[in-house]
């Protein structure tokens, strides 16, 4: 099994910056593709960004691409999503979640593990 807990959420204004973190215990995260998803208040869950085993493979949501970076340390257990051009659309619980098998998935039931989530508020 694997324990995900997010960190790094918080409140910060339109076109401000915000790293969030994803730290793994009970098993090396080297042994799962993890994917970044988010949840606003009355929406749907939505992919933002996956990253495989290796780190090699990336994906993104179209809306994010080119302001968040999801990147792995795997020696130190954690993946992490940096952000920035924060816009008030992008509010939401952020979850991260650990899959098994190569490559990325943009697909929530494809994952295994999830976190608790963290919050990110942007105000405009």
């Amino acid at each position: 099994q694997v324990q995900l807990v997010e960190s790094g959420g918080g409140l910060v204004q339109a076109g401000g910056s915000l790293r969030l973190s994803c730290a793994a215990s009970g098993r090396t995260l080297s042994n799962y593709g993890m994917g970044w998803f988010r949840q606003a208040p009355g929406k749907e869950r939505e992919f933002v960004a996956a990253i495989s085993l290796s780190g090699r493979l990336i994906d993104y949501e179209g809306s994010v691409k080119g302001r968040f970076t999801v990147s792995r340390d795997n020696p130190k257990n954690t993946v992490y999503l940096q952000m920035i051009s924060l816009k008030p659309e992008d509010t939401a619980v952020y979850y991260c979640a650990a899959r098994t098998g190569a490559g990325t998935s943009s697909v929530a039931a494809r994952y295994d593990y999830w976190g608790k989530g963290t919050q990110v508020t942007v105000n405009s």
